[in-house]
């Protein structure tokens, strides 16, 4: 094609038709225009292409991140309403004459107070592309802003989840004490084995600590702290983990 129009240019030249050489001279560098152009857009499309997979692989990545700490949001929702339940169900017996036996009693203070409550879910995807700016490879605005409150969320639910830490401590460190036994608990709920421990035969009885006024006042406030915990953060963060999962499946190519 070139040699075509550099042969007509000196044809032009040759018998000196300098207004159809102008003509010619425009033509070619509009055909070197539109040559640009459409190497231009070509290679957009090429990098558009790359673009749209590498965004492509991070919103997969994405959803497997955020199906794994839905799983463990949900268990740890019933965990903690089961810790709440069982210790309601103390107070239950402190407004009562009638008292449990010393074993359940051990499997009540157990089941309520043995273990944190503490939601870790799985960021490290998403930590990665908001220290490496890769945030930005993700086009949909809405589910951008979605991960960016994300991260701070869960700080802020982790702040709740201290505090609910430190009621249950409260609890915990009357069983320190020489009038309690965190040893019975052990012994009647088979902890004792797990360690390896011998049972002993006579235990001191947990019973008279639903007489303390100190433990009802623990008791209670760590009640109503798990409950805060549930319905003012994990409910809320399973409806935001929820809209962030629905967001990735509309922007996954099917």
């Amino acid at each position: 094609m070139l040699k075509f129009f550099r042969k007509i240019r000196k044809e032009l030249i040759a018998e000196k038709k300098v207004s159809n050489y102008i003509l010619y001279a425009i033509g070619e560098i509009v055909l070197v225009v539109i040559g640009i152009l459409i190497a231009l857009a070509i290679n957009n499309a090429n990098e558009n292409h790359v673009k749209r997979e590498k965004e492509q692989i991070y919103l997969m990545g994405l959803k497997d991140e955020f199906q794994t700490s839905r799983v463990k949001l949900n268990e740890l929702i019933a965990y903690n309403k089961r810790s709440y339940e069982e210790a309601k169900k103390i107070v239950s017996y402190m407004d009562t004459d009638s008292l449990p036996s010393e074993q359940e009693l051990s499997n009540l203070f157990f089941n309520a107070f043995a273990f944190d409550i503490a939601f870790i879910p799985n960021n490290s995807l998403l930590n990665e592309m908001i220290n490496s700016g890769s945030l930005k490879d993700i086009k949909n605005p809405q589910l951008r802003i979605l991960l960016t409150n994300w991260i701070a969320t869960i700080d802020d639910t982790s702040k709740q989840e201290n505090l609910l830490t430190n009621e249950r401590d409260k609890i915990i460190n009357m069983f320190r004490s020489n009038e309690n036994s965190i040893r019975t608990i052990y012994d009647l709920t088979g902890v004792s084995g797990d360690l390896g421990l011998k049972e002993k035969n006579e235990h001191l009885s947990n019973i008279p600590l639903l007489n303390s006024i100190e433990f009802e006042n623990n008791i209670l406030t760590f009640i109503l702290t798990s409950q805060q915990t549930e319905t003012v953060k994990y409910m809320p963060l399973m409806q935001s983990l929820d809209a962030i999962l629905a967001l990735l499946d509309k922007e996954i190519e099917q």
